[in-house]
């Protein structure tokens, strides 16, 4: 298996949702009837930037889409979730992603008096078990239902909207009418990470994947690279589905493959170079301690060889000040 990026998950969903058909073809089947009706998906185009933390970036990945309601400005906000575990207080973070998303839009129409709708959507993924999380605020009061009848004028009233992709099995999640890509890229979430026979497994997808090769406009390298990276899959076990592609499949995957591989190759490397100026200026620093203060303890020159290079470097002008080796190492 190929050295991960830091959220491989979230990049392949941000990659195919990029695409409005791609994206417009998840909130058709993913919202209601009644509400995809009077969306023009037509209009649909993606929004710059996220409103996930940096922190939680590598937990959770958003798109923010605006779309015509009705011929009015809207926005349908999608937050994916891979990750095993629920958030509890999704509902929370979601009123406050959307709230900073009509605090956006009031920077960027300061006449305006009236406030565009967003349709928050969670879109559940991977193989994890089925969504257990309140999708509304309700749930996080805690108030007996007598006060919260009495209080509710007075609290704010909020859901989302949920697309548990991982309570479907593959045979309903395959009957979707998606794209071939978003479709392939939902069942992948679900069966890549860490199969050791996606060689067999894929074949399920051959006809989607097939599609995908001919559209032009479909990039194939992120599949590829998705399945590499998070899949325990040799290369080479791959050949029955790449043998039932064409020539384009062929070359994104030996070209994945190989890109993947000088990259693991340049990390190690940069580590290793890391690790190397780590431990010249680890022993630098242990020869300055023993000429000014003499003897160093045994647990302080283990400290020192274990530390990082910036650890290091803070450490080192101290030493120029310092009178103890407590306060070098405070």
């Amino acid at each position: 298996m190929v050295s991960p990026p830091s959220n491989p998950h979230d990049a392949y969903f941000r990659c195919v949702m990029a695409r409005p058909a791609d994206a417009a073809s998840e909130i058709r089947a993913a919202l209601p009837a009644t509400i995809t009706a009077r969306l023009d998906l037509t209009t649909l185009r993606l929004q710059p930037g996220s409103f996930v933390s940096r922190e939680l970036r590598s937990r959770y990945s958003d798109l923010l889409y605006s779309v015509e309601f009705d011929g009015r400005d809207a926005y349908v906000y999608v937050l994916i979730e891979h990750q095993s575990g629920n958030d509890r207080f999704m509902a929370l973070r979601m009123l406050e992603y959307v709230v900073n998303i009509w605090a956006q839009y009031r920077r960027e129409h300061p006449a305006t008096e009236v406030l565009p709708p967003v349709i928050p959507l969670v879109v559940h993924s991977g193989h994890a078990s089925r969504w257990t999380a309140p999708t509304e605020l309700r749930p996080l009061f805690d108030l007996d239902a007598p006060t919260y009848d009495l209080l509710h004028p007075y609290l704010p009233q909020f859901s989302f909207l949920l697309d548990d992709v991982a309570a479907l099995d593959l045979a309903a999640l395959r009957a979707r009418d998606l794209t071939p890509a978003t479709r392939v890229m939902l069942v992948l979430h679900k069966i890549a990470p860490g199969s050791a026979q996606l060689g067999d497994d894929m074949l399920e997808l051959i006809e989607d994947l097939q599609a995908m090769e001919a559209d032009p406009n479909v990039d194939l390298r992120p599949t590829f690279s998705y399945i590499l990276i998070v899949g325990d899959t040799p290369e080479e076990d791959l050949d029955p589905v790449i043998e039932q592609l064409g020539p384009r499949a062929k070359e994104a995957i030996v070209t994945t493959a190989e890109r993947l591989r000088a990259e693991g190759e340049a990390r190690g490397e940069a580590r290793g170079k890391a690790q190397g100026r780590a431990e010249g200026r680890a022993e630098m620093l242990i020869e300055q301690l023993v000429e000014k203060f003499g003897a160093v303890p045994a647990e302080m020159v283990a400290r020192v060889r274990a530390a990082d290079l910036d650890r290091l470097r803070e450490w080192t002008r101290r030493v120029l000040t310092a009178d103890t080796l407590d306060e070098i190492f405070a």
